[in-house]
């Protein structure tokens, strides 16, 4: 989840026991020229396999990665490292999307970002 003011956050989360750890592709790769040279695909790459290695993940633990551009090369090395059967593309919903969107809304917070109480209700349930 992000936007062009900020840069994206990229989350993982564990289903079954709640866990979850996230990191935040600046704004700037979203920018020229960096975006012309699509390196916030690689940054993804990078956050998302960081973010792994930080959870610790178990031997055999099945990946679902969403189905994001952002992750377009991440999905690749992710089956690369740990295989086809283990990889899972899916569209990421539930707690998970939660905990990507609250750390958003954290981020922003911290730059002196307050919402608007009734943005929430009308914001995009897919990002």
């Amino acid at each position: 989840m992000g936007d062009l003011l900020f840069g994206a956050i990229v989350g993982a989360h564990r289903k079954e026991t709640g866990e979850f750890h996230y990191d935040v592709i600046p704004v700037a790769y979203f920018q020229t020229p960096s975006f012309r040279r699509k390196l916030y695909l690689k940054k993804a790459t990078e956050l998302a396999l960081r973010l792994l290695q930080q959870m610790k993940l178990g031997e055999g633990e099945e990946i679902e990665i969403c189905s994001s551009f952002l992750f377009d090369e991440t999905r690749p090395e992710l089956v690369k490292q740990f295989g086809m059967e283990r990889v899972h593309v899916s569209v990421i919903s539930g707690k998970a999307q939660d905990n990507v969107e609250t750390a958003y809304l954290d981020e922003i917070r911290n730059l002196g970002y307050r919402p608007l109480a009734d943005r929430d209700e009308k914001r995009a349930r897919s990002f």
